[in-house]
């Protein structure tokens, strides 16, 4: 057995030296998958919404809390569940989240009533609010540092997908009742079913090397990672990131503790992710969850604000496909304060535009660049901080965006009632302007470099 100073610098080091493999590439399918399942449920919130306030007559409170209660469940499982992944591993976690939001998700489907279903979705929520931090945290731990961004950008692609096969499936199950069992019914089970391909998939990933090594399990750190090493490279490597820098090497340190997280600078760095995500929620997921609400407030009927958001939601995972190269070739922290700003200035044209052309184009760019920043901070949020505390920290921090968002319908929806789309964009448009604001100020960079090295011990 190696001794810890040996194993800690060469696994490292080794992981951030490997090329491109096989393995790697299973990696990003299979996280991106099962993220699949996290932006469905996420933007199932509308469509369930407006189908249950002509089902169960739901309005005002009901309404609210229909869209609010998976987000809250979220919340817990981000911010209590994501921690575990840092004591019992990623891969467990893994396998855990999905196959309870698959259970809750069905159950969901057999609801006999609007209580019911506020239930069964704040349940899924809990299994759903841990996929983002332990998939952060797994991405960072694993991909070599050249090309982590990239890689990831790419697992991230794979789970906007959902959001344009959500909108046409609405489109066409949402006021549809197919074998006599309502279109919203439907949906919540068609989540549920493909969560479960996904679990097999992923029970053949190997625990993150440099997680195993952080908890002293050493002989596995090492067997996991030749996992990596031995798996056969891609032919065609992809080029390093500009911003590449070598991994440091040097003595094994004592692993650090949550405590470490009230100190400098990890403390900075968590009251700017807290700042971050209490904000960045009202830009990214008011969008996704009131288009079709803000659309019908404009007198669009249910049809067509269902068809213009669809049609809308074609920009999240081409706005995915668009921040591969700007991942890899822009500092995180510019490219996270540049489509944050972008967000604001194309949401208020969504909220003003008078044709249908034009509302189908605004909100096609915002969902876009609102995908060019979602995953740039994805990768940001798990850069900055150490293995050990990786997934707690993107956990608690991240919890908050969760938390904000279940706020968010009764802090949003007496504004579109009470001053209209151009209000409650207003609102959305000074809280993105607040995020560019605290990344500036507040953000260490940190493309092409080591974990190691962005986070100081």
């Amino acid at each position: 057995m190696l001794d810890e100073r040996s194993t800690r610098s060469r696994v490292a080091q080794r992981l951030d030296e490997l090329p491109v493999t096989r393995t790697h590439l299973r990696v990003v399918l299979a996280v991106g998958l099962g993220l699949f399942f996290d932006m469905y449920e996420v933007f199932l919130a509308g469509t369930v919404s407006t189908a249950l306030t002509s089902k169960f007559g739901l309005s005002g409170t009901g309404l609210a809390l229909v869209l609010a209660s998976a987000f809250l469940g979220m919340f817990v499982g981000a911010f209590f569940v994501s921690r575990l992944a840092d004591r019992l591993g990623r891969r467990r976690l893994f396998l855990f989240s999905l196959l309870w939001y698959s259970l809750f998700s069905l159950l969901g489907a057999f609801s006999p009533n609007a209580a019911t279903v506020v239930a069964c979705r704040f349940l899924a929520g809990v299994g759903v609010g841990a996929e983002y931090p332990v998939s952060d945290a797994y991405l960072s731990d694993v991909l070599p540092a050249g090309s982590r961004g990239r890689l990831a950008a790419w697992a991230y692609t794979c789970s906007f997908l959902a959001v344009p096969v959500l909108g046409f499936l609405s489109l066409g199950l949402a006021t549809q009742s197919p074998l006599g069992i309502d279109g919203w019914r439907w949906l919540l089970a068609i989540g549920a079913v493909g969560a479960i391909g996904v679990l097999v998939l992923r029970r053949r990933l190997p625990e993150s090397p440099r997680w195993l090594e952080s908890v002293g399990r050493h002989d596995e750190a090492e067997r996991a990672l030749e996992e990596f090493a031995q798996a056969k490279p891609l032919r065609r490597q992809p080029s390093p990131s500009p911003f590449t820098a070598t991994t440091p090497s040097g003595e094994a340190k004592k692993p650090l503790t949550t405590a470490a997280l009230a100190k400098q600078p990890y403390r900075g760095r968590m009251l700017m992710l807290g700042a971050f995500h209490l904000l960045q929620t009202f830009g990214y997921y008011g969008f996704g969850t009131l288009a079709v609400l803000v659309l019908a407030s404009r007198g669009f009927t249910v049809q067509h604000s269902l068809l213009y958001t669809a049609l809308s939601f074609l920009g999240y995972p081409i706005g995915s496909l668009l921040s591969v190269p700007l991942i890899h070739r822009i500092e995180r922290k510019f490219l996270v304060i540049g489509s944050v700003i972008g967000m604001a200035v194309v949401g208020i044209l969504f909220a003003t535009a008078g044709s249908p052309a034009l509302i189908v184009i605004a909100g096609f760019a915002f969902t876009a660049i609102s995908n060019i920043f979602s995953n740039a901070y994805h990768i940001y949020q798990a850069e900055i901080f150490p293995t050990e505390l990786r997934a707690s920290a993107t956990g608690w921090t991240y919890s908050l965006s969760r938390l904000a968002t279940g706020a968010m319908p009764f802090l949003l929806l007496p504004l579109l009632n009470t001053g209209g789309s151009t209000v409650v964009f207003t609102v959305v448009a000074a809280a993105l302007v607040l995020v560019a604001v605290d990344v500036a100020v507040l953000g260490p960079r940190t493309s092409g470099r080591s974990v190691e090295a962005i986070n100081p011990r």
